[in-house]
């Protein structure tokens, strides 16, 4: 499984590559040329942590329509984007081991 993070990390990318996830990260702009250098096309999963780069989410799905979706951050996801992802999730309520073991499926049954 790959993962891509844009925006701080806030122990996710951590938490995704101890459960065995390839994690690309972008830490500025989301731009499209940034996450086709990260490799987006072959990418399984965009988590973004800054809502401020939530525009990346159409940006994403449009290069990969399989790619799940993922806001990881305490602060409202625009309404724009809402509709095309699959989780937004607080930090404050659900921490990145917990997180990460749900998105890959390795959470204990």
């Amino acid at each position: 499984m790959k993962a891509i993070v844009i925006g701080p990390d806030r122990g996710l990318g951590e938490a995704l590559e101890a459960a065995g996830v390839s994690v690309e990260r972008i830490e500025g702009i989301g731009s499209g040329q940034a996450m086709e250098e990260v490799g987006i096309d072959d990418a399984d999963l965009l988590v973004v942590t800054n809502v401020e780069e939530a525009t990346s989410v159409p940006i994403a799905l449009e290069r990969n329509p399989d790619l799940r979706t993922v806001v990881y951050s305490p602060d409202s996801v625009p309404e724009f984007v809402r509709g095309q992802l699959d989780f937004a999730l607080d930090p404050d309520l659900l921490g990145p081991v917990t997180v990460a073991e749900e998105l890959t499926g390795t959470a204990e049954q």
